[in-house]
């Protein structure tokens, strides 16, 4: 299984990226996004349920970051608008198996398999 995530790059504030995680072979029953700092922990993003397409967000992305199926690449997309210099990060989606309950959607010991990581840099 593998996971691909692509579409980072270096972004004026206020602007605009779309990321992509691309799933070889098959769906899986949850996606999700985290994003990481040098010295800080991965933390939560977004996440969406494949099936019921019920999606999820941190409080600091939410209005600003979507998160949508990519039925063609069996994958997802990740729409940011609204960047800031804070969202500067590597950012990896992972994926589960099966569907993530909800109690542990935000953490990552709940998911299965992890892309590589793309950076995004926003610019002041």
């Amino acid at each position: 299984v593998q996971l691909q995530a692509s579409g980072g790059g270096l972004v004026q504030a206020g602007g605009s990226l779309r990321l992509s995680c691309a799933a070889s072979a098959r769906t899986f029953g949850g996606y999700a996004w985290f994003r990481q700092t040098p010295g800080k922990e991965r933390e939560f993003v977004s996440a969406i349920r494949w099936s019921e397409r019920s999606t999820y967000y941190a409080d600091s992305v939410k209005g600003r970051f979507t998160i949508s199926r990519d039925n063609a690449e069996k994958g997802v997309y990740l729409q940011m608008n609204s960047l800031k210099p804070e969202d500067t990060a590597v950012y990896y989606c992972a994926a589960k198996t099966t569907r993530p309950i909800l109690s542990n959607i935000r953490n990552t010991d709940a998911y299965d398999f992890w892309g590589q990581g793309t950076q995004v840099t926003v610019s002041s």
